[in-house]
């Protein structure tokens, strides 16, 4: 097989790798959510949250991809299951501004749900050196970036 159709097919199995990787993840995130009795998107946006917060609900609209109204109702179940706080600041231009911040005290019961596949990754990750977990890690975060870039499109282009 010449380099280039070699290089095609590695190719592809990347993709398809990545592609089965995002079914499993998405299987994971829906028994994760069923458990922490939480739906798709406000386990999304929990998770943005918990990892940029505090934000504003336009912020959180953005980052997730997701209407303002949506986020309204998202940020709603939330705060009535405990897991969020808005708060306003007295002090800001904008006394009617909110910011959601994630309550941290719940993160153990998020780590717990995870700990499985977080014990099986790092049984994972002992089978590479260094430089491969490098090397993975970087791949992944460029794989992240061109999701990322592929949504922004995705959502600036008109629908059909």
């Amino acid at each position: 097989m010449d380099s280039v159709a070699n290089r095609r097919r590695l190719t592809r199995e990347v993709k398809a790798a990545l592609r089965d990787l995002n079914l499993q993840l998405s299987l994971l995130n829906r028994q994760f959510g069923t458990k922490a009795e939480l739906k798709d998107v406000d386990w999304s946006c929990l998770d943005l949250i918990n990892l940029h917060g505090p934000l504003s609900p336009s912020t959180l609209a953005r980052r997730a991809g997701l209407h303002p109204a949506t986020v309204t109702g998202v940020l709603d179940r939330l705060q009535r299951a405990g897991w969020i706080v808005r708060e306003r600041d007295p002090d800001g231009p904008d006394r009617r501004a909110v910011t959601v911040r994630a309550r941290r005290e719940r993160n153990q019961e998020l780590f717990r749900l995870f700990a499985g596949m977080n014990a099986e990754m790092d049984r994972l990750c002992e089978d590479y050196t260094d430089e491969q977990l490098t090397l993975i890690a970087g791949f992944l975060r460029r794989t992240t970036g061109a999701g990322h870039t592929a949504a922004e499109r995705l959502a600036g282009s008109p629908d059909p």
